[in-house]
């Protein structure tokens, strides 16, 4: 990775992919999953992803083992990668077969824990220098109003901006929370611990700030709860973290029928992934920018072609055969460590 990226639950500073190729009647699928290399974000870790892919999700592919329990990053690899081998043997990309209804989608970047609020300034300037039409800053107590406040003044008041916590408060700090409302934010995303449904709740009524979930978003009859709820009116949408694109689609669907907001969330996406999310992203429910970035804000190189913002500060939506643009070859070699062949028996 071009720099290091800090969260709640850790740094990052570099990112070990897998990836899935398919062969379905002699035509290549790829996909990516979203797992990260340690279980410190979920509990899925790309290793742990490698081995149920080989043990039991493959296998059920040709009817060897019984369904698997969770693991939705690795089952929606597999899909995925069967529905990108689909879609290329009948000419179709990701976009059509979604009902995506934009060429383009407004590009919006994260931004990890800094050493101090200049550095973070810095890497905010040069983010809005490039074009991006959303920022959203990584929160935490003691780490949030004056980061968030020193950033808004940067940016002025038109700027999309957004707080996201990854669960690191409680209920009880709901008083400091309330201290964000004054900043003209978009929204705080999971300020709770994902199992806290009914804390997001309370806080969502103490709260002018609208809430969004992501961790708590885990399927379609959790994002449905925590609509009935209350404990959230914007929901960010991660197909990894969901079990497959079919599932975040059906999310986008039943916010746009209640009137919640949604946008797609990313995982350090490779080019692979994230043309998948582009055109996941392409749908018209998806209400404001997701965490849908440029290949130069976390890799020097890409598996794939460079993915560039427009002028106005977007990314196309792929339009192939396919799911993603199949990578470099060359590029993907380079950057092999292992691989292993499953046949159909």
């Amino acid at each position: 990775m071009v720099a290091p990226f800090r969260t709640a639950g850790g740094m990052l500073d570099h990112r070990e992919v897998l990836l899935l190729r398919v062969s379905l009647d002699d035509q290549e699928g790829i996909a990516e999953c979203a797992a990260l290399p340690e279980p410190t974000y979920t509990g899925e870790y790309v290793d742990g992803a490698f081995d149920v892919l080989r043990r039991y999700l493959v296998p059920s592919v040709w009817g060897e083992t019984v369904p698997v329990v969770g693991h939705p990053m690795a089952a929606s690899a597999l899909q995925t990668a069967l529905l990108d081998a689909r879609l290329r043997r009948d000419g179709r990309s990701l976009a059509q077969h979604l009902g995506a209804e934009r060429t383009a989608v407004p590009a919006g970047a994260a931004v990890g824990f800094a050493p101090d609020i200049g550095h973070l300034l810095a890497e905010v300037e040069a983010l809005v220098a490039h074009g991006y039409r959303r920022i959203k800053v990584k929160i935490r107590p003691g780490w949030d109003v004056e980061p968030l406040a020193a950033v808004r003044e940067l940016v002025g008041p038109k700027m999309l901006l957004q707080a996201d916590a990854n669960g690191a408060y409680r209920l009880a700090d709901s008083p400091q929370l309330q201290r964000l409302e004054r900043l003209d934010l978009t929204l705080i995303e999971q300020p709770l611990p994902a199992d806290d449904l009914l804390g997001h709740a309370e806080l969502a009524r103490r709260l002018t700030l609208p809430v969004c979930l992501d961790e708590s978003i885990d399927s379609l009859p959790m994002a449905a709860l925590a609509l009935e709820l209350g404990a959230c009116s914007v929901v960010c949408v991660k197909p990894g973290r969901v079990g497959g694109l079919e599932t975040a689609a059906a999310i986008h669907d039943l916010c746009r029928d209640t009137g919640a907001d949604a946008w797609v969330g990313g995982m350090l996406e490779t080019g692979i992934g994230r043309a998948a999310l582009l055109a996941l992203a392409a749908l018209p429910g998806f209400t404001l920018p997701g965490d849908l970035s440029a290949t130069g804000r976390w890799y020097a190189d890409d598996l794939t072609h460079r993915l560039d913002l427009d002028p106005d500060g977007r990314l196309a939506v792929p339009t192939g055969a396919g799911v993603s643009p199949l990578p470099d070859l060359d590029v993907l070699d380079d950057h092999t460590i292992g691989t292993e062949l499953m046949r159909r028996p």
